[in-house]
């Protein structure tokens, strides 16, 4: 018993895992795909990050349903925190340049 529930468990962690190294590959797909258009780079290389962006976590999604359907919550998770935590760092990081250059054009 106590073997079956540490499988489960295990089996549980390696879904968070993937779940959230694929929310930080699409925040990244994301975040270049953001910057290409608003920085008027549209090009074939800003639809390869529109398409992969959006197909990756699908792909990912699809195997843990028909191979682990069970943990398929798991990795959704793991996907959903990873996004918000990487949008989360970036915000702090973005407000803090903005700060430090405010602070230098003060001087």
């Amino acid at each position: 018993m106590l073997e079956e529930l540490m499988g489960d468990v295990l089996s549980k962690i390696v879904a968070v895992l993937v779940g959230i190294a694929t929310g930080a590959v699409q925040f990244f797909l994301l975040f270049k795909f953001v910057t290409s258009v608003t920085g008027s780079k549209a090009g074939t290389k800003t639809l390869l990050f529109a398409v992969t962006q959006f197909l990756f976590p699908f792909a990912v999604l699809v195997i843990f349903a028909f191979l682990l359907p069970n943990n398929l919550m798991w990795a959704g998770i793991g996907i959903a925190a990873s996004l918000i935590t990487c949008a989360i760092v970036r915000f702090v990081k973005v407000s803090k340049q903005k700060e430090q250059t405010k602070k230098k054009k003060k001087k």
